[in-house]
Order: structure tokens, then sequence, then C-alpha cells
């Protein structure tokens, strides 16, 4: 996400509304596990969620999508992005602060170009009709450095369960139009930077 290809993206504002997907949508399951009084982590630009639900048709009989966090306010990623970049100066004290930018990076977008602070993107995942989890090969959010590289989406070494998993989410997304930020396998957006670079999309 420090790619400068990326920020060099402009960025036109869609005027589409944050959509709480709990009411919006409630076909679309929720993680349970978020405590976030205002709700913000359920809500969605509605041209993303349109195109979740969309992909939730998409699936195999007996999964389904299970939502983890949409929108974060620009706060909360700065947080976010500040906290893991303490972890890997620790861990790496000789490396430079351009360097360890650029790891942080890989991991949590940098503030100013975050894509869950402009409601464009979902960390997600897959689980059977009932809610139960399935073989994604790491949990959600696992780092590289905790993960082992496992968390990039196209990681080798992973369970036969595991790569089916994930090769059937991103069928489902990508049909939908989404793209895939490859260092985190749950990580989908639509209309964000990220986006238009991959799909060459001129804003």
């Amino acid at each position: 996400m420090a790619d400068p290809a990326i920020a060099a993206i402009p960025v036109k504002e869609c005027g589409e509304p944050l959509v709480d997907i709990r009411t919006a949508a409630p076909a679309l399951l929720m993680a349970e596990d978020r405590h976030d009084t205002r709700g913000d982590f359920a809500h969605l630009r509605q041209g993303v969620l349109q195109r979740l639900l969309a992909a939730q048709e998409l699936l195999p009989d007996g999964l389904r999508l299970q939502i983890v966090e949409g929108y974060r306010p620009p706060a909360l990623q700065r947080r976010y992005f500040e906290e893991y970049a303490e972890e890997l100066r620790a861990a790496f004290p000789d490396r430079q602060a351009q360097r360890l930018h650029q790891d942080a990076s890989r991991y949590v977008s940098p503030p100013e170009i975050a894509p869950h602070s402009a409601g464009g993107a979902v960390d997600l995942t897959l689980v059977t009709a009932d809610g139960d989890e399935v073989d994604m090969g790491t949990p959600i959010n696992a780092s590289p450095e905790e993960s082992d590289g496992a968390c990039y989406t196209g990681a080798p070494d992973l369970s036969p369960a595991a790569r089916t998993h994930r090769r059937v989410l991103t069928a489902a997304l990508t049909a939908a139009g989404l793209v895939n930020y490859p260092t985190e396998w749950w990580h989908w957006s639509y209309g964000d930077r990220y986006w238009a670079l991959a799909t060459g999309a001129d804003h």
C-alpha cells in the first residue's frame, strides 16, 4: 500500500452512503466479537455491500460469507498502523524508517491511503451455513511475521482444505467485482485506490 503508484491515483467521491450491514443486508453474517459501540465496523459503501451479496450467491451450498470489519475511522487506522510499525521497530531495530514504513504497509495500510477509511474495503472469511469456521490457513488478521507468510493469499504449503476455501472465496468475490490485497487473504475492496490500480481504473 506504500507504493507511490497507489498514492498517485486520484480520488473522486462516489456519493454512495455508508450503510449498516446488519440492517441493510441481514443475509450477510457479521462476526460477533466486535465491541465498537458505534458500530463503525459494520458499515460499508452501498456498492461494496451489493457486491458482497452477489458474491454470496455464487458460493457453493453450505458456505457463506462472514464479515469481520468494514469501515474504519481514520484515527483508528492511524493507531493500527503506528502500533504495527512500532512492533516491527522493536523486532528489527536496525531497519531504517523508510523500510519500516514499507514493511508495515504490507499488513496495515498507511492512513492516507487506507481503503477501510473510505468504506471501500472489507475484511471477511468463509464459514459454514451454521456459522462455524472453516480452514482458511490462518486466523483472520494474522500478520506476515506470526503466520510465516501464510497470510498471503497465494501462500504455498497450505492444507488442501485451506487452499480450496481460499479459491472458493477468491472466485466468488472476484466475479462480483472486488479485488484482493494479496498479503491478506481476507482483505477485499471495491472503488478504492488499490482497486483502481488492480483494475486499471483512472480514479
